[in-house]
């Protein structure tokens, strides 16, 4: 007898069409090529059988990565799936996310309009799936607003709602480090990625945590706003305990790798 273990999410809310989580970090949305792990569509899965069983289909509508905690939207069925695509490449959704960065920007507000593409389709690359910022690369935008300066220890660190016109992968991450201002615990876009390779082969190790700070990078999908049904509707989950208390100077209280789901009404 097998035992299957499903990583924690919370129900936002649900409707005939979509369903909207609270995805926590290290969660993974899809099975990846890895070792069998958890994942948010396998939980979503088990709690909606009844619904799959009688025809649902569930499509995730935004992909977050595996250290991004947030908002996800999933359709229940091809036409909701369609629709909300559709939505999305107009660009009619509205999109929020909180980032914590390394350092003090000077300005309240500023945007970032530098285009970006995969690292591998420049040369060769250790890291494949590393973007950067290249001429060559597709039209990328993303809206930048302090919400809060702050201190710890020695270091100075900002708060950051970021909004994303456009929506290319790792699109806020690379922006923000090319601004130089990267987030905390990325390991991709801390520096040249050579942190990445390091976890990869080590795991997290006092090196990596004396450089990087937090285990995960500090991003947050805060707020998802779209058209639907004749009105708009809008999504929000807060901040996880580890961002939050990393923010206000409080000890930091990891994740679970691995807890069962609840569901919240």
């Amino acid at each position: 007898m097998s035992l299957q273990v499903v990583v924690n999410f919370r129900v936002i809310d649900e409707s005939a069409d979509w369903i909207v989580v609270d995805k926590p970090a290290p969660l993974i949305v899809h099975p990846a090529n890895r070792k069998p792990e958890p994942t948010l569509l396998g939980g979503l899965e088990q709690l909606l059988a009844f619904e799959i069983q009688n025809g649902a289909c569930l499509g995730i509508v935004t992909r977050l990565d595996r250290e991004t905690s947030g908002v996800v939207l999933v359709a229940k069925h091809t036409a909701a799936a369609r629709e909300l695509g559709g939505i999305f490449e107009r660009r009619e959704a509205h999109k929020e996310y909180l980032a914590i960065v390394t350092g003090w920007p000077e300005l309240d507000a500023w945007e970032c309009a530098a285009p970006i593409t995969r690292a591998g389709e420049l040369g060769p690359s250790a890291i494949w799936v590393r973007q950067v910022v290249s001429p060559l690369g597709r039209d990328c935008r993303t809206r930048f607003q302090v919400e809060r300066r702050f201190e710890r220890g020695a270091g100075k660190f900002t708060l950051i709602r970021c909004f994303p016109v456009t929506g290319r992968m790792h699109q806020i991450r690379v922006h923000l480090a090319c601004c130089g201002f990267p987030i905390v615990g990325d390991k991709l876009y801390s520096g040249d990625g050579s942190e990445y390779l390091e976890w990869m082969a080590d795991g997290w190790t006092p090196a990596l945590q004396e450089r990087l700070i937090l285990p995960r990078h500090a991003l947050h999908a805060a707020c998802l706003e779209i058209p639907w049904g004749g009105q708009v509707v809008r999504w929000e989950a807060a901040m996880g305990r580890d961002l939050m208390e990393f923010s206000t100077g409080s000890e930091i209280s990891l994740t679970p790798d691995v807890v069962i789901w609840s569901r919240h009404d």
